[in-house]
């Protein structure tokens, strides 16, 4: 256990809040709900963007912004859409303050009411087919292929720093099509991008999946998921891909000419992904000692700590280490060298609780030997290497341990992933934690009642499950294969 940090076996909750804290990733606003994120965690976050930019712009789409602001009656267009979000949306009313004449501070004037109320975006699907319907006119205007990266807010009643909070970051992706071939298509190619990044960035296994239409985006006519299973045994949606239909086109009146002079309408879709993988990385991969990050995600790779006794030491140790910090950085490596006042002790429990994948220890007597000691975040292992071909090992070694995180997290998954045919079964696997994969019937009030009864969702409908008769778990009614059940954040 480092630094205070509560035992994740005993308070699972309490053991993220701490450490996302103590890690120095975020910590609560004075604004109920809301976070302030810190250099550390916002470095992660800046990786995770630059990494899912690159894939977004490989992948076609180009970056473009739209106002915080939308109109209150865009939102009244798409019916499902505005139900989906009434209640989490924050209204503004009135744009001017005024001196409270009675000398209390500052006052709403009533006179500066808004003639329309604007709603601080909860997600811009409104706001971005407005502006479609001003870009597209004919089939050559097609596809437009539209990123943002952007802050939302969703009023909140029960919040958690990066899992839940009123106002967070993302990205929403917005695309408009002229066939519905087109838009499946790009729904299921995002979802994809998402899985890859997980997988690759994240060293985080994902289900892929499709929502049921409870659980399905408000506005949609498919959403597409992916799930990722916490250390606590529950469930976090990772990324959504929707495809929206014409419903939004319809909306806001958009059409284009075919090429055979015919008006139609567009069909569209939006994907996102939030800094709830903030949350998700943390919960996935971190221990009793504070966080455990992918070295591709870790804003320090490689931290290299000097145990000396005087600056003639430092000066000996800082030229016999400079070639290989020197090799380090031009393999791409991200590397300190930590030469601060701190004790060593103080330093290597530092860096364990801030998750950096690999520590180098540097004293003169190891050194006069040509030795070094390189330890792994990722299983607290410790060997001694040698400095020549020291940089070549680490840049070998960040990718193991990478490919290790993953497959410590895939293991995971797989043993917490259960069949169960029975409501017996089916509880008592649910009270340990974990994918449940059973039979529903495929009706709303099924899926509804399982929720009233355990709290437990359908996280979704694995795109590769196979068609299996069986009877549902709670009905017994006929089912043709399986869905995926969890507790979720």
């Amino acid at each position: 256990m480092a630094k205070g940090l509560p035992l994740r076996s005993e308070n699972y909750s309490e053991w993220y809040n701490e450490l996302v804290k103590k890690a120095d990733l975020a910590e609560n606003s004075d604004v109920r709900g809301c976070m302030i994120i810190k250099p550390y965690g916002f470095a992660i976050w800046e990786k995770m963007q630059r990494a899912l930019d690159d894939m977004f712009k490989e992948t076609g789409h180009s970056n473009a912004y739209f106002p915080l602001f939308i109109p209150k009656s865009y939102l009244s267009k798409e019916a499902s859409h505005v139900d989906g979000f009434a209640k989490e949306c924050a209204v503004i009313t009135h744009y001017r303050l005024k001196n409270d004449e009675n000398g209390n501070g500052v006052v709403v004037d009533p006179e500066a009411k808004l003639e329309e109320e604007l709603i601080v975006r909860p997600t811009s699907e409104t706001a971005i087919w407005n502006s479609y319907k001003n870009w597209i006119q004919s089939y050559r205007d097609l596809p437009i292929l539209i990123n943002q990266w952007a802050n939302v807010v969703r009023w909140e009643m029960r919040t958690r720093i990066f899992l839940r909070t009123t106002e967070f970051l993302w990205q929403e992706g917005h695309t408009a099509h002229a066939t519905k071939k087109e838009a499946v298509a790009e729904t299921s190619m995002m979802l994809d991008v998402y899985e890859k990044f997980a997988h690759e960035w994240m060293a985080l296994p994902v289900v892929k999946g499709r929502k049921t239409a409870n659980e399905r985006f408000a506005g949609a006519n498919d959403t597409l998921c992916i799930e990722a299973l916490m250390q606590d045994g529950k469930a976090l949606q990772a990324g959504t891909s929707h495809f929206l239909g014409q419903n939004f086109a319809k909306a806001f009146d958009v059409k284009f000419q075919t090429k055979e002079g015919k008006l139609e309408y567009v069909w569209g879709t939006s994907w996102g992904v939030s800094t709830r993988l903030m949350g998700a990385l943390v919960m996935a991969h971190s221990d009793d000692l504070g966080l455990v990050l992918p070295p591709k995600l870790a804003p320090i790779q490689v931290v290299i700590v000097p145990i000396y006794k005087n600056d003639e030491q430092l000066d000996q140790i800082t030229e016999l280490i400079q070639p290989m910090i020197n090799e380090l950085k031009a393999n791409g490596v991200s590397v300190k060298f930590d030469i601060s006042d701190q004790r060593p002790g103080w330093k290597f429990a530092e860096y364990e609780l801030k998750g950096v994948p690999v520590r180098v220890a540097v004293g003169m007597r190891d050194l006069e030997k040509g030795l070094i000691e390189v330890a792994r975040r990722d299983d607290l292992s410790k060997e001694q290497k040698t400095l020549e071909g020291a940089s070549a090992y680490i840049t070998a070694l960040l990718e193991e341990i990478q490919e290790a995180i993953y497959t410590k997290a895939l293991n995971f998954k797989t043993e917490n992933t259960y069949e169960v045919n029975s409501w017996e079964e089916f509880e008592e696997k649910l009270e340990k934690g974990g994918f449940l994969s059973a039979h529903w019937d495929g009706s709303s009030e099924t899926e509804d009642k399982i929720k009233e009864l355990t709290k437990a969702t359908i996280r979704c409908i694995p795109l590769d499950a196979k068609k299996e008769d069986g009877k549902c778990i709670l009905t017994g009614n006929p089912s043709s294969k399986r869905v995926l059940f969890a507790k979720a954040y």
